[in-house]
């Protein structure tokens, strides 16, 4: 069960970022979870959103070059050693871990992690066979 990140390609310089966030704002789009990586040249903002596709249409008449990748995404209690146990079962069964990122839920003890895999189907699997909850894209938005 994946859900769609959206990967934003912008320019590594002052502002950038608070250019994106304003378009954002402006479109009404709530970020649930927000990843940053850069470069000297340029970063990558990822996102999880409640509507992938209309915020990926709006960037993308806003002349940012984005991507939709799908990304796994797991519930884990928000408590000492969650993610350890998570991180443990993907190492056990062989799964390489490419990025990860997380966020908390509005109203539950429960935390969620952004996941990337190589092979996303046989880490659903994992999952599944380890009765670790999948979020799916629907559910994002009342987390």
């Amino acid at each position: 069960m994946t859900i769609r990140q959206i990967s934003i390609f912008i320019e590594n310089r002052k502002n950038a970022l608070s250019e994106l966030t304003n378009v954002l704002a402006e479109h009404k789009i709530n970020i649930r979870a927000l990843s940053i990586a850069d470069t000297s040249d340029f970063g990558i903002a990822r996102i999880i959103v409640d509507n992938p596709l209309q915020v990926q249409a709006a960037l993308e008449r806003s002349a940012y070059i984005v991507k939709s990748t799908p990304v796994i995404a797991v519930e884990i209690p928000d408590e000492t050693g969650s993610l350890n146990k998570i991180l443990k079962i993907l190492a056990d069964n062989g799964r390489n871990l490419e990025y990860m990122y997380g966020f908390t839920g509005k109203v539950s003890n429960r935390a969620y992690m952004i996941i990337r895999c190589s092979d996303i189907p046989a880490t659903e699997k994992v999952f599944e066979e380890n009765n670790i909850t999948m979020v799916s894209e629907d559910q994002i938005k009342d987390l």
